[in-house]
């Protein structure tokens, strides 16, 4: 598919959203938490074992391991890529455990104080586009990755600018698994009643728009919030914006 900018919605019935990094400005925020985390962990690791301190790269390791999974699923691709093995463990423990789940326990501590502390904000040319939308009719659900996906929502105040929330307490009821695969984008459609192939998946992260191109989803937009839209490109992205304000007509 070309570049061309000019999307015809109404062609559409709706159009799926990512929260972090497509309609609030919170990638920052959780790449601050999971730095926070990990480099914590790593220095306690360096403590006890000797390991050498590798300290978590927002640029590199977020991107590749950690952005738009699953909380828990990015916690094991993170250690699997420093060649740490922990017990997976469970949802319920302490944060304070030494477990896949223990860890990302501690990272979403991290992410609720810093929502306590009112640490949310929005891309204007996104709401732009949803309210747009909106006029046109066409149905709308958030896709994300994150359990804290409906406080973020609120916090920001476009809770009720969207008929469904997929997030990751919602693909864990339902025993969904995370991006890349599309299941939570299958979901929010299903939810819909719309045809992936009369959807819009829109995502700012390279597992989000794999899951988009994997679900045969009719249109796979990516933001380019990274300076990576040759890897949005290459792992599904039909088209490649910098702000969705690019796509409402001029």
């Amino acid at each position: 598919m070309n570049q061309n900018r000019k999307i015809d919605f109404e062609q559409f019935s709706a159009v799926l959203f990512d929260l972090d990094g497509v309609l609030t400005a919170t990638a920052k925020l959780h790449a601050i938490c999971w730095k926070q985390m990990f480099d914590n962990y790593l220095q306690q690791k360096f403590l006890s074992t000797g390991v050498a301190f590798q300290p978590f790269d927002i640029d590199l390791d977020y991107r590749h391991y950690v952005d738009g999974k699953l909380r828990y699923e990015g916690v094991k691709s993170f250690l699997q890529s420093r060649g740490i093995e922990l017990p997976y463990g469970s949802p319920e423990n302490d944060p304070e455990e030494e477990t896949v789940c223990g860890l990302g326990n501690r990272k979403n501590q991290l992410v609720g104080e810093m929502l306590a502390a009112g640490h949310v904000g929005v891309f204007e040319g996104s709401i732009k586009l949803v309210h747009y939308l909106r006029e046109k009719k066409i149905r709308m659900a958030v896709v994300s990755a994150s359990k804290n996906c409906e406080a973020i929502l609120n916090a920001a105040g476009i809770a009720e600018l969207f008929e469904e929330r997929i997030d990751g307490k919602v693909a864990e009821t339902y025993g969904l698994p995370g991006k890349p695969e599309p299941a939570t984008f299958l979901k929010a459609a299903e939810l819909l009643a719309v045809e992936p192939q009369k959807s819009v998946v829109i995502e700012d992260a390279i597992a989000g728009v794999q899951a988009g191109k994997k679900g045969g989803f009719g249109l796979v937009i990516g933001v380019d919030r990274h300076d990576d839209a040759a890897a949005l490109r290459e792992n599904g992205a039909d088209l490649v914006v910098s702000d969705l304000s690019e796509l409402l007509p001029q």
